[in-house]
């Protein structure tokens, strides 16, 4: 499936996701917090690196690729929740 670019930072803990900026990927990961107003959120630290903040000011993007799972679950996400209101 293609990524697509996601605005609502705060919605994806938990969810892996890539981190780009000027139209290249620099991180690859696991959202493991995320600042209300989307402003900036953590990566979880991995094999890849530490734990690492990304800022929306400093041009960061956050892209999300629905993946299948195995087993009776077909996606981590569906594109209903996604965009449902918070409550």
């Amino acid at each position: 499936m293609k990524p697509y670019r996601y605005h609502d930072w705060r919605r994806l803990i938990g969810t892996p996701v890539e981190i780009r900026k000027d139209f290249q990927c620099v991180r690859t990961g696991v959202v493991d917090d995320a600042m209300e107003d989307s402003s900036a959120l953590w990566i979880a630290a991995d094999a890849g690196g530490g734990r690492t903040l990304f800022t929306a000011a400093e041009g960061f993007e956050v892209w999300i690729r629905p993946q299948e799972l195995d087993g009776k679950l077909c996606f981590k996400m569906a594109a209903a929740q996604l965009c449902a209101p918070r409550r």
